[in-house]
This record gives C-alpha cells, sequence and structure tokens, in this order.
C-alpha cells in the first residue's frame, strides 16, 4: 500500500506538471490583434440591418488596418494607433468624430496608450480639439518626461508635436447633440449604451511586444471635469510584455476602483492565471460592485480574451494564422 501511494504521488506530480506546462507554454502567434468599440445595453431588437452592417464594416476595416501593420513587420504601437484611428474618424463610436456632449454641450476626449516592451505609457484627457486624442497619448509617451497631459497643456503639446489639431465644432454629431438634449430636458440618467462608448485596440507584434490603446469621448452629461478610466494607465488601459495587454470600456469610475486594466496582468503574473481565467476573475469583482462593462485582452502568445457583463460589445480579433472574429451581441 505504502510503494502504491508513493506511486500514486509520482503519478499526480507528473500530470500536474503536465498541465502547468500545457497551459503556460501554448502556441506562439507570429501576431494579433483584438479591437472593441464599447459595451452597453447592445440589443439586437434595437439594431436595424443597416446600422448591424455599418458597425460590423467599420471593425472590419479597423482589423484590416491592425493586421495589415502587424503582418508586415510593424510594431504593435503602430497597429494599435493606426487601428484606434479608424475607429476615433467614425461617428459610430463615442471617441474621436463620434465623442458624446458634456453637461455644458461641449466634447471633451481622453486616451491612453501603453507599451509593453518597456512599460512606458503616455495619456490626454479633457482635450476637445485634437483630432486623434490617441496619437496625442503616444506623443506624450515618446516625447516628454510625463505620462498624462490634460485639457489646454495636453492642446499645446499637440500643436507643438505637430498633430493634427480641429475647430471644437469638428465633433459635433446630431445624434449625439440630441442625445444630450433628451436626457437634459428629461433631468434623468444617461442610458447604458452612451455611457460604455469607449474604443480601445490592443497588438501582440511579430518581435513579441505588447501594446494597448483606449480613446473615449466619455460620459454623456457629465460633469465637473469628470474623466473616467480610459486615460488612467492601470485601470483603462495595461500592457506588459510579460503578462498581457488589456483596453477596457464601462462605467469607468467602477475600473479605477478596481485598477481592471492592471489587475488582470497581476492575476497573470502574481497568480500564475492563464488570461481566461485571469478575465473571468475580473469580471466577477465588477459583478460585486455592480461595475458594468468589458474589456479586450492578448496574452503574450496572442491568445485573445473579449470579455463582457453588458448584453453587448463591438468587438474583433485578428491573428497571424488567418483567424478573424467580429461581434456584436453577448
Amino acid at each position: 500500500m505504502k510503494n502504491f501511494n508513493i506511486l500514486l504521488s509520482v503519478i499526480i506530480a507528473i500530470a500536474v506538471i503536465s498541465c502547468k506546462s500545457t497551459e503556460q507554454n501554448p502556441e506562439q502567434l507570429e501576431y494579433a490583434l483584438c479591437i472593441h468599440g464599447g459595451a452597453g445595453t447592445i440589443l439586437k431588437k434595437n439594431m436595424t440591418p443597416e446600422k448591424e452592417k455599418a458597425y460590423f464594416d467599420k471593425l472590419d476595416e479597423a482589423l484590416s488596418v491592425g493586421d495589415s501593420v502587424l503582418k508586415n513587420g510593424g510594431s504593435a504601437l503602430d497597429a494599435v494607433e493606426l487601428t484606434i484611428h479608424v475607429l476615433e474618424n467614425s461617428p459610430l463610436f463615442n471617441a474621436g468624430k463620434g465623442a458624446v456632449f458634456t453637461h455644458s454641450g461641449k466634447n471633451e476626449l481622453d486616451a491612453s496608450i501603453m507599451w509593453g516592451k518597456d512599460l512606458n505609457a503616455g495619456a490626454v484627457a479633457g482635450v476637445g480639439d485634437i483630432k486623434n486624442p490617441i496619437s496625442a497619448a503616444r506623443k506624450v509617451m515618446e516625447n516628454s518626461e510625463h505620462v498624462m497631459l490634460s485639457g489646454k497643456g495636453a492642446s499645446e503639446f499637440a500643436v507643438q508635436e505637430g498633430l493634427e489639431m480641429v475647430d471644437s465644432s469638428f465633433f459635433f454629431t446630431e445624434k449625439r447633440w440630441n442625445y444630450l438634449q433628451k436626457i437634459l430636458k428629461k433631468e434623468r440618467e444617461m442610458t447604458q449604451t452612451d455611457r460604455h462608448g469607449t474604443v480601445g485596440c490592443v497588438a501582440l507584434d511579430k518581435n513579441g511586444n505588447l501594446a494597448a490603446g483606449t480613446s473615449t469621448g466619455g460620459m454623456t452629461n457629465k460633469k465637473f471635469g469628470r474623466i473616467g478610466d480610459s486615460p488612467i494607465i492601470g485601470a483603462g488601459t495595461y500592457a506588459n510584455n510579460h503578462t498581457c495587454a488589456v483596453s477596457c470600456t464601462g462605467h469607468g469610475e467602477f475600473f479605477i476602483r478596481l485598477g481592471v486594466a492592471q489587475d488582470i496582468a497581476a492575476m497573470m503574473e502574481y497568480q500564475k492565471l492563464s488570461l481566461d481565467k485571469a478575465t473571468d476573475a475580473m469580471i466577477e469583482k465588477l459583478n460585486q460592485i455592480q461595475g458594468t462593462g468589458g474589456f479586450v485582452a492578448l496574452d503574450k502568445y496572442g491568445n485573445p480574451a473579449m470579455k463582457m457583463n453588458t448584453s453587448g460589445m463591438y468587438r474583433g480579433y485578428v491573428n497571424s494564422k488567418g483567424s478573424r472574429e467580429k461581434f456584436i451581441y453577448k
């Protein structure tokens, strides 16, 4: 019996080692990219076929841009920035051109970007005249000693860096303006859909580097210069070559309180969880404090996670093996 127990222990130990080896050393993809365009109460019954097609087409365009960069040996940073440009330039999403309005009828945009290779990061907050805030965030990361710039100072820096500036009227869209008027008239809280309309991208390049970026127009009817999680490194955006890259979308106050993006990476690093298990655990943490939203993520092997606790999230994934997926509903 003693010998049997010893033999059984050896078999179990070998099995455990084998399982760990399989989980920690999956197939390494050459490159991969994942995007989101916001999470919230997105229901098929409320979506016309034309509008649904418009969203799928724009997600596909963004994936194509990122895929082209990575396929041709470009960096994950370039892929993230240029992919987010596609989403920022579309009025379909609450970022850049489609930004929502504050209580005072202005557009205040936020964005952040992070490089997993050296943990460098940059962000801008509360800007209203930079066409592509994600590019301003990258300039802050690469050409300044700071991580986050806000408001007028961020705009002055963007001008100095030669970025394309626009009049605030560039961000006006009738849909977003009418929605603000509706809220002001009824004096009620915003719907989940506009609350969660952020865009983001995470990428793994051929050199094994991860990057993450997030851009948003904020929250409809927000007051007092409110800033959410999108420009906050560790809350809305995080990338570390040792673990994963994450971009979040949701009710920012909850994502800030939990430090969602970095906590996913921390669970992978310290608890040795897979990306899938770490992101599941984070959804549960959000549920516990009644936080709503979602995120997209890639681990260092290129495995994706696109999780949410809402009824939908605009999202997509592409990789070097030719996999290409786009989703809207849960």
